[in-house]
């Protein structure tokens, strides 16, 4: 295996990680943002009210953008296992 190889398969699964975790990332973030400008314009600083907020809407995200997740992380997984032969030679 030559260091061209391993540099294209870290590339590779560094890209499908942030496909996978960019739409939950992304909506706990927006969240959290809603979340804090609601807290800062009534002042009311519950701490439970940060957290399942934030949960439902990773849930959400997670729900609507499984399939693509799921997708992305299959195709990794093919692509790995159909040129993981290549490598060893």
């Amino acid at each position: 295996m030559t260091i061209e190889q391993v540099i294209q398969i870290s590339q590779l699964a560094i890209n499908t990680t942030l496909v996978v975790s960019t739409p939950v990332l992304v909506a706990g973030l927006v969240a959290g943002l809603l979340i804090s400008v609601f807290q800062a314009v009534t002042q009311i600083h519950e701490m439970t009210l940060t957290f399942i907020p934030k949960i439902i809407a990773v849930g959400i995200a997670t729900a609507i953008f499984f399939n693509m997740m799921m997708n992305a992380l299959l195709d990794f997984t093919v692509q790995m296992l159909t040129t993981f032969p290549d490598y060893i030679r």
